[in-house]
């Protein structure tokens, strides 16, 4: 197998297990705003911009006017109460390959850029190229998040189909899909098969085992 020209990464559920530093902020500030425990996360909401997670917050309790409020609030939460996020597996060993190798790649994500920034320096991980929601117009499912990450590291539209896009949601599956790129699913939270059907040309538990294929193909 011809090697991938660059590799974009999505962060958390591929990077990073970081559902309970997202959680926990979210928690403690739609009770704060709210005086109420938060319901439960839905599985459809994975990936999501943090604007749309805030809306759906709000609206099971019929508060949708303060999204906003909600939004400004878990960031500030996020930052101020940082809880780090686990490494997942493999994310050290790719990077150092591809920095060796001189192979570009990069993070977009749909997580604020503190948040990336405080993980990244907290993890030690080898990432200059990172870009978080605040970057983008339109935040994944829409491809600019990737198209953005993919022009910053030197790449233009005719090199697209040779990038590798690890994604864990079938929305940043359908946002890597839609600019041209190759989705990678890695096995975080839904099926195989779910990825599959969303537009994954290859799945793996975690970067981990891409790694491993990537150096034996």
């Amino acid at each position: 197998m011809r090697m991938p020209k660059g590799f974009l990464f999505d962060f958390d559920g591929v990077v990073v297990n970081s559902f309970e530093s997202h959680h926990s902020a979210w928690a403690s500030a739609f009770y704060e705003l709210f005086q109420k425990e938060i319901p439960p996360f839905p599985l459809e909401m994975a990936g999501k911009s943090p604007m749309k997670i805030a809306n759906y917050y709000c609206s099971t309790i019929g508060e949708e006017a303060q999204t906003k409020k909600l939004y400004d609030l878990k960031d500030l939460h996020l930052d101020q109460y940082f809880k780090t996020p686990k490494l997942l597996p493999g994310i050290r060993e790719i990077t150092a390959f591809l920095k060796k190798e001189g192979i570009p790649y990069g993070i977009a994500s749909n997580a604020t850029k503190q948040f990336l920034k405080n993980s990244i320096a907290q993890l030690n991980l080898e990432f200059t190229k990172v870009f978080g929601v605040e970057d983008y117009a339109k935040p994944k499912p829409a491809p600019e998040a990737y198209i953005t990450l993919a022009n910053a590291l030197g790449f233009s539209e005719k090199d697209f189909k040779n990038l590798w896009v690890f994604e864990d949601s079938l929305t940043g599956i359908t946002a890597a899909k839609s600019a041209g790129m190759n989705p990678i699913g890695i096995l975080t939270q839904y099926s195989e098969e779910a990825l599959i059907n969303a537009g994954s040309i290859l799945v793996f538990p975690t970067v981990l085992e891409a790694y491993t294929y990537l150096l034996n193909n």
